[in-house]
């Protein structure tokens, strides 16, 4: 009698047990960045640079509160490429981000304890920003890191938990610490985020005999800094037919050389996101300012509810939750059903002209403040719903588009480069307040709703350099079309 074969039972995938330390500390570091950006703008206004209320000085006193926000979110984004490279290159993920993180602790302290004094207030942002950047590229990796060939299926579990995290301890601040701000006062507004970021470090501290650490690299040459400056300096040796990069291949890897290809091409569509990224960040801070002159006050049938000024960007949140499903299972198919494909240029297209609309409802709504009236504070969040779908379509598309544009080994360049985006998209914004500030044509010509409509113009002029732009750029999608990659390591092999 022949013996049947037993199947061997199949093993059940297990999360890792770092994973709960990590989501944790993910939480409670995006409630301490969220929570104390929420009253910045309002905090800076009323504290420091127009305490009396006086009408003569609110244009100057906005500009300088925004430009001191907006260069806050510049150095916060700027930072991750660095970190990420330190990370890689010298200590390891875990002792970067443990060390930042007290660091980030120490700037937190200080905005709570110089609350009165601008200099060591200024002080605490630029510690904070040190912080927040430094170990923002690092985090989300760390996560990959403690997944193995055993459980790889859960992955995309766990960064639909990561990213539920940074969404619920953003959400949450955005509505208890402008609360906390109109009953508490600053002390207390800048010191729970540093609570909540000095959890975060415990959490993160507690998990230690749990995680996966990657050890450092070392320097590693074939790197997007280093090709390019060696293909700029010996440009000369360049053959007829070659670009400009492929001079590099021989002294670097080729496989390398034509990831930094894939890197400048996409780079080329990251360049139009600045349009929205040098306004994103506003609803944040001079949306602030606007709702606090506003009808703040919603009629719920059985209640009214006074919302503060700082729980406004909670409606982002709200929208962005709902939008993601709603644009991936149902407006993108129902487009591609009826044969307008939805790819991610036009997707790119169609978000900056609704981020362009969303500055319009701002700009009426300003013009309307301007004019003495008291407008309801529904038009800011009809503002919001507009943002929150430019958002999808810009953001996270980005996001993807730099994911399946660039081959394995430069994935986590595009990264920190998508940060710079928005680090520069912030910059923009930041010298425009500055020139305000400071008076003269900008002052004159960008007072009240002007403003809005030069960044309506502004992305505009984006979107009709995108329209001629996009249909001549150069795509390559590594992941729909993997004989890319093959033929990159074939002709590498043959060199």
């Amino acid at each position: 009698m022949q013996e049947t074969a037993t199947a061997a039972p199949v093993k059940k995938s297990r999360f890792p047990k770092a994973v709960p330390y990590i989501i944790g500390n993910e939480a409670a570091e995006r409630f301490s960045f969220y929570g104390m950006r929420s009253v910045l703008s309002l905090f800076l206004v009323k504290q420091f640079f127009n305490p009396t209320d006086n009408a003569a000085l609110t244009d100057q006193a906005n500009a300088h509160a925004n430009k001191l926000h907006h260069l806050f979110v510049m150095v916060a984004y700027a930072l991750p490429f660095v970190g990420g490279m330190i990370a890689d290159w010298y200590t390891g993920k875990y002792k970067l981000i443990l060390y930042v993180s007290i660091v980030y602790c120490i700037g937190h302290l200080m905005l709570a304890t110089f609350d009165g004094g601008l200099t060591g207030f200024e002080l605490g942002l630029l510690v904070v920003a040190i912080g927040a950047g430094g170990i923002k590229s690092c985090v989300s990796a760390n996560v990959g890191d403690q997944f193995d060939a055993t459980n790889q299926d859960l992955l995309s579990k766990v960064y639909g938990w990561f990213y539920f995290s940074i969404n619920a301890g953003s959400m949450i601040s955005t509505i208890a610490i402008p609360w906390t701000y109109e009953h508490f006062g600053p002390k207390w507004a800048f010191g729970i985020p540093g609570l909540l970021m000095a959890l975060a470090t415990i959490i993160f501290f507690s998990g230690r005999k749990m995680y996966v650490k990657v050890p450092p690299q070392g320097v590693n040459r074939n790197n997007l800094v280093f090709i390019t400056w060696y293909a700029l300096t010996h440009s000369s040796q360049r053959k007829p037919g070659q670009s400009m990069l492929d001079v590099a291949k021989g002294p670097y890897d080729p496989e390398r050389v034509e990831g930094v290809k894939a890197v400048y091409r996409v780079m080329a569509v990251f360049f139009f996101a600045l349009a929205f990224w040098a306004v994103w960040d506003q609803c944040l801070s001079e949306w602030t300012l606007y709702a606090e002159k506003m009808d703040r006050v919603i009629n719920l049938g059985f209640t009214t509810v006074t919302i503060f000024p700082g729980q406004l960007s909670t409606f982002n949140t709200v929208f962005l939750l709902m939008f993601i499903p709603l644009f991936n299972y149902v407006i993108y198919p129902w487009f591609d059903k009826i044969g307008i494909k939805t790819t991610p240029l036009r997707r790119l297209g169609t978000g900056l002209i609704i981020t362009a609309l969303s500055f319009v409802v701002i700009g009426f709504t300003h013009a309307s403040i301007e004019s003495g009236n008291h407008p309801s504070i529904w038009w800011q969040v009809f503002a919001f719903v507009l943002l929150s779908a430019a958002e999808v379509l810009v953001s996270i598309t980005g996001l993807e588009y730099a994911y399946t544009h660039s081959p394995k080994s430069m994935k986590s360049t595009m990264t920190g480069i998508w940060f710079l985006v928005v680090s520069f998209g912030n910059l923009i914004t930041a010298l425009v307040n500055s020139f305000i500030e400071g008076g003269g044509w900008w002052a004159r010509n960008l007072k009240g709703a002007n403003y809005e409509w030069f960044f309506v113009t502004f992305i505009m002029v984006f979107v009709i350099v995108f329209l001629f732009v996009s249909p001549r750029m150069k795509e390559r999608n590594y992941i729909t079309d993997p004989v890319i990659d093959a033929e990159v390591a074939s002709n590498a092999e043959k060199l």
